[in-house]
């Protein structure tokens, strides 16, 4: 385990509309506010949606399953930001259910507002943290420096 310690800085609210790109608006708001360490809450709709449902076998790296959301499904998720290679990457965690579909897992590429998405943000103040890929596990997890 790696950890370090912070505190809360400022705190957004922020509402993403209808169509818009969930994870293309969050970029914007962290390059634009600057934010470079953060997590936030989110509730509301997408109207479609890429999402990561697991591994498909315990083995490192992963193969992972995909699943689209097609449909206009209720969302309520959690994630974070942390920048890698100079812009912010968004990480989110997220269920969509549809009627008695429900879909769960991580929330990558795409991910379509129907309706709205409303989040609160809050921002990680005195800690220096970024992802970084890394090949043996295939993906970028925060590392922290001192």
């Amino acid at each position: 385990m790696d950890y370090t310690q912070g505190k809360l800085g400022r705190v957004f609210v922020a509402r993403i509309d209808h169509e818009e790109d969930l994870l293309s608006e969050l970029e914007d708001l962290a390059v634009n506010e600057n934010i470079r360490s953060a997590f936030f809450f989110l509730l509301g709709a997408t109207g479609g949606a890429n999402v990561v449902t697991g591994p498909k076998e315990k083995c490192i790296p992963p193969e992972v399953t995909r699943t689209q959301v097609d449909n206009a499904s209720e969302i309520m998720g959690v994630g974070n930001i942390f920048w890698e290679d100079d812009k912010p990457k968004i990480h989110i965690h997220a269920s969509a259910c549809s009627g008695s579909d429900i879909v769960m897992g991580c929330f990558r590429e795409f991910t379509e507002v129907f309706m709205v998405i409303e989040i609160v943000i809050f921002e990680i103040e005195g800690i220096v943290a970024e992802r970084v890929f890394d090949e043996y596990i295939g993906f970028s997890p925060i590392r922290f420096y001192r």
